[in-house]
């Protein structure tokens, strides 16, 4: 497997624990307001195989009690399940960032005892959800399926969402909280440019803004918060 990317500390990406934060190349939505855009299809150069991201790893026996996965999406990869036991093997609990749109694979990591965190993304309202994904159409099914395997997973998880001004109003969060009813967490991230975004002219929304949509998710998910406010 070809690595995209590796943070070698971390102390953000995986709650509670001190990780290293791997990136995986490719990805099937195309956000226009992803921070990784150089990973999405896959054309970012590696920068190291398993093996060497495994060598990495026993060397930081100690140093780290965590790898979180990201992308792109990493679950597009079919040898991920392969890597992960590897992972476990060494003692590493993992964390997993995904968009939800392949539940099939997310219940294989988690009926398998791969998976200790998921965050996963809750891109917009349904009615915005192909316009903030960057397609055209998207089936919707897989996502309700994927919320609804988390929810019952009996492990640590989050649902997150990037508010980005130009794609997010509150009417869309009314419609989120009724998505995610129930979930054991919630959290609004405000959009941030940078020179790996693609698209221009995008803008966070106000702190007023992010207090008022948060208020209400909280109607349907009581543990929703701002995160990197």
């Amino acid at each position: 497997m070809k690595i995209h990317g590796l943070q070698k500390m971390t102390l953000l990406d995986f709650p509670g624990r001190v990780a290293c934060t791997v990136f995986l190349g490719g990805c099937d939505m195309r956000c226009p307001f992803c921070h990784n855009a150089e990973l999405i299809d896959g054309s970012a150069e590696p920068i190291m195989d398993e093996n060497e991201l495994l060598s990495f790893l026993k060397k930081r026996k100690g140093l780290l009690d965590g790898v979180a996965f990201t992308g792109g999406e990493p679950t597009l990869r079919k040898d991920l399940p392969e890597l992960f036991h590897t992972i476990k093997t060494m003692g590493y609990p993992i964390k997993l960032d995904t968009n939800g749109l392949h539940p099939d694979r997310l219940r294989v990591l988690l009926d398998e005892g791969l998976l200790d965190y998921v965050a996963m993304d809750i891109k917009n309202s349904p009615e915005k959800y192909a316009m903030t994904c960057g397609l055209a159409s998207i089936d919707l099914k897989p996502i309700y399926e994927s919320i609804e395997i988390l929810k019952t997973s009996g492990i640590d998880y989050e649902f997150r969402t990037t508010v980005v001004d130009e794609f997010h109003a509150k009417e869309d969060f009314e419609a989120i909280g009724k998505m995610i009813e129930g979930a054991k967490a919630y959290y609004l991230q405000a959009f941030t440019d940078r020179d790996t975004v693609v698209y221009e002219n995008l803008h966070a929304p106000t702190r007023k803004c992010m207090e008022l949509y948060c208020d209400i998710v909280r109607k349907f998910v009581p543990n929703s918060s701002l995160r990197g406010i």
